[in-house]
């Protein structure tokens, strides 16, 4: 009996100490679709880099990072992505949180995780009020800290400047002085304010508004869509897409051989296996995008390449879990500790040259908007490739193309 006891409790103890040695990291994202696969292939490179190299210097001890894969469903359901987080924090004690995509599951799980006190590095929601919430009630909501995409109204600063560029090449190419727009945007909460946006600030740019349409987040079919906006005489088509709306949107626009071109947001046009899912007729579509084997920083080449011959596609901006892995290993080192509040003040203060951006946080703990630091990058799909083209001064772009007409 006695030794029956001991070894209970040697066990108990060995266990605690392999925990001790463990930093648990918790992945939310949607894991069947392409932003879930991304964030967790991104946070699988953090991983396993961080192990590799003897694990993370916690004030002179050696953690190893632990991943734990969190199936948030949230393109579908909204409590099972708040169902997701309270899993991971309270059976499997996930130290750390970092992921969600779609901004109204991740603004339910913001109040999960700040009800726990936990830090969670947000990785792809753009949703403004994330970070007003930080502003408004500091010491509850100081524990979230977006790490991609910029907000949503900064998206819009690096949409419009796109955009300059675009319409000053139909004008060129059109011989039209006013370029006619039309905006197409899944109906979902984060395209709210882009959509106001966009629909204010055209008319000044000397662009012309012909109408919004917004089909689903997961809609098959948008003939109805485009065959209005053909009729509208559109000669660009805005999108705000984030959704597998966007791939029905590139695979149509080319089966209807649209003389409009795409610029926008359109999330499923980031990913390599895009073109295939359009049928291969998803040519001239482009989109706002965060990664390429351009020189964004000195890691993104390196980090594109290696994820590429990795998982033999390319990154979307969701595999920002990396940088946000590094960013909160880089954070312990300075300070020591794993402890949420001693680690908040030293995030806020850090300027962090990652993979996709140089990330420094402003007082909503949203990443700083600022050309040569983070802007996010164009791409268009030509002939099978995603090229990027903006910004221009940055070594790897390559020119913009127009339908023929």
């Amino acid at each position: 009996m006695l030794r029956s006891i001991v070894l209970a409790a040697a066990a108990a103890l060995a266990s605690t100490a392999v925990h001790a040695q463990t930093l648990k990291i918790a992945v939310l994202g949607p894991m069947s679709f392409v932003q879930g696969e991304n964030h967790w292939a991104g946070a699988e490179m953090a991983r396993d880099e961080i192990n590799k190299a003897g694990g993370i210097n916690v004030g002179g001890k050696r953690m190893q990072v632990e991943l734990i894969r969190a199936d948030t469903n949230e393109i579908q359901s909204v409590s099972d992505a708040t169902n997701a987080i309270e899993r991971v924090i309270t059976r499997d004690k996930a130290d750390f949180l970092t992921g969600g995509f779609r901004s109204e599951a991740v603004l339910a799980m913001q109040e999960v995780a700040m009800d726990y006190k936990k830090i969670f590095l947000g990785a792809g929601a753009a949703h403004s009020k994330l970070g007003a919430n930080v502003e408004a009630s500091y010491e509850r909501y100081k524990y979230w800290f977006r790490v991609t995409p910029v907000k949503d109204t900064d998206l819009v600063r690096t949409l419009f400047a796109v955009l300059n560029t675009i319409a000053q090449q139909i004008r060129t190419e059109l011989k039209t002085d006013m370029p006619k727009v039309a905006i197409l945007a899944e109906k979902a909460v984060w395209t709210e304010a882009l959509i106001a946006a966009v629909q204010k600030n055209l008319p000044a740019m000397k662009m012309e508004v012909v109408g919004t349409w917004q089909p689903s987040a997961t809609a098959t079919d948008v003939t109805a869509e485009l065959s209005a906006i053909d009729r509208s005489g559109a000669q660009l088509v805005f999108t705000i897409l984030s959704g597998p709306v966007g791939i029905s949107v590139g695979r149509q626009m080319g089966e209807r051989n649209m003389k409009a071109v795409a610029w926008g947001i359109n999330v499923e046009a980031q990913k390599e296996e895009f073109w295939q899912a359009a049928a291969g007729k998803a040519q001239f579509v482009s989109t706002l995008d965060t990664l390429a084997e351009v020189e964004l920083t000195p890691k993104t080449v390196s980090f594109v390449k290696a994820f590429k011959a990795r998982f033999k596609k390319a990154p979307t901006y969701n595999a920002g879990t990396y940088d946000a892995i590094m960013l909160l290993k880089t954070a312990i080192e300075q300070t020591g500790t794993t402890n949420a509040d001693k680690l908040v003040p030293v995030i806020e203060k850090m300027s962090y040259v990652g993979a996709a951006a140089v990330l420094e946080f402003d007082k909503r703990h949203d990443p700083v908007w600022a050309p040569g630091k983070n802007t996010g990058i164009a791409v268009q799909w030509q002939d099978g490739k995603k090229v990027p083209f903006w910004p221009p001064n940055v070594k790897g772009m390559q020119p913009f193309k127009m339908p023929a007409r």
